[in-house]
């Protein structure tokens, strides 16, 4: 890792986010909401720990999980209620791309050769208290973990050294991360942390639990300390941008996932920095002649993905994440006063997937007489995978016809019927892409 990880922790029981591992006092109702504001602000991944005491109540947790995964775009380590490989698959399959084994128990250590041979070094962590476990399970972290999770910060010393001899001094040098858990009180004690361990990974939980608005400016103030971060960096200096008769340039804001355009605003220099500085959309109101944070008041902020410059340096194309709606009227985007539109075949293939998927939801909430996809609802599960698995079979004879165009027909067909079965199942577009996109 080029730069030092920033990781917040959720504690989860029940469906519920708490304090603590050591203080179960709630401190919200939607963890997804928690881990949103997170990712938002800056976070470089989520440490999620289920501290579920049943079944019923770890498969609750496993779906706010994967409601996490489903609405940030960092990585989410998952630990807690380990005991079997089936544990690190469900963490697994709800999002996470680590999943950790807590070697402060035997079986956990000797479960790692396991599931780091199903699911690879990279997917697999280790919660450890100390040098003690670092020792008991040597074998398995030099060849099966790739990330440590130390929960005593107390050890943090012993267990650098550790590292540094065991791995890293070694003929042949392991790479495994390691990451401690906070017990300081200040970002400040953090940063000094940060600072006296150069090959620490990061740091998570503590001070970081309840200073999301801060991560940006605590980074920043990191690098003024020679600690690599992830910070936003632009390439291209203000000063090499084109602006017109006011010092502005226009910007033009478009939502990273749809590619819907949402507005159009100018910046000034200042209201660039603060934009790389803060990773919060700011722009220069032309009407209140003033900077103006989009969302400051309404709370519809807008979080940066990306700035582009366009090919005479004379506009800027910035991708978001919009929060509401970006429009004073309530609209979604200020673009909604249609003027004209000839009709067209919409041929992108993820707004098709999702319109067909909407018709489908919809058959399913709103049941319409003589509908075939309410045929397959009515009947259930079975009859689904039949009409999935036969057109399967149609997909496998077309194959073999060298013209295409019967494949491409039986393809939409199956495509179909997946589709009916992942809204049987409460499966999205959005989560198939993901997953695909993480592999």
């Amino acid at each position: 890792m080029d730069y030092k990880l920033i990781v917040p922790c959720i504690y989860l029981s029940n469906g519920l986010a708490v304090k603590s591992i050591s203080d179960r006092t709630k401190i919200s109702d939607s963890p997804a909401s928690v881990a949103a504001e997170y990712a938002n602000c800056g976070a470089d991944a989520i440490l999620i720990f289920d501290f579920s005491v049943n079944d019923a109540g770890h498969e609750k947790n496993l779906s706010i999980i994967k409601e996490i995964s489903r609405n940030v775009d960092i990585p989410i380590y998952g630990a807690g209620n380990v005991k079997r490989l089936e544990d690190i698959k469900k963490l697994i399959y709800a999002g996470c791309q680590k999943a950790a084994l807590n070697f402060a128990k035997p079986g956990n250590i000797e479960l790692s050769e396991e599931v780091s041979k199903r699911f690879g070094r990279d997917k697999i962590a280790a919660c450890i208290g100390g040098v003690q476990e670092m020792e008991a399970g040597e074998s398995e972290i030099k060849n099966y973990v790739s990330t440590l999770i130390l929960i005593d910060e107390d050890h943090l010393e012993e267990c650098m050294e550790w590292v540094a001899k065991n791995l890293d001094g070694n003929a042949n040098p392991v790479s495994v991360d390691l990451l401690t858990l906070l017990k300081k009180e200040t970002l400040h004690e953090s940063a000094a942390i940060l600072r006296k361990y150069e090959e620490l990974s990061g740091v998570a939980g503590g001070v970081l639990d309840y200073s999301a608005k801060e991560f940006m400016d605590f980074k920043r103030q990191c690098k003024g300390l020679g600690i690599p971060m992830n910070t936003y960096e632009s390439q291209i200096a203000f000063s090499e941008l084109k602006l017109n008769a006011d010092g502005l340039i226009p910007v033009i804001t478009q939502d990273y996932k749809t590619g819907q355009v949402l507005m159009l605003a100018y910046m000034n220099e200042e209201s660039f920095k603060r934009t790389i500085e803060s990773g919060r959309m700011t722009y220069w109101s032309r009407s209140r002649n003033e900077i103006w944070v989009k969302g400051e008041t309404s709370g519809h902020y807008q979080f940066v993905k990306s700035l582009t410059a366009d090919c005479d340096y004379d506009t800027i194309l910035a991708k978001v994440l919009q929060i509401g709606n970006a429009c004073h009227t309530g609209e979604r985007s200020c673009f909604h006063n249609e003027m004209m539109k000839r009709e067209f075949d919409e041929t992108n293939p993820l707004k098709v997937f999702e319109e067909e998927y909407d018709v489908i939801m919809d058959r399913r909430v709103h049941p319409k007489e003589g509908s075939y996809t309410n045929y397959l609802f009515d009947k259930g599960i079975d009859k689904i995978l039949k009409k999935l698995g036969e057109e399967n079979t149609e997909v496998i004879i077309a194959a073999k016809n060298p013209d295409p165009e019967e494949l491409k027909y039986e393809l939409a067909d199956w495509l179909y019927h997946a589709m009916v079965l992942m809204v049987e199942k409460g499966v999205t577009w959005d989560e198939i892409t993901k997953e695909i996109a993480q592999r």
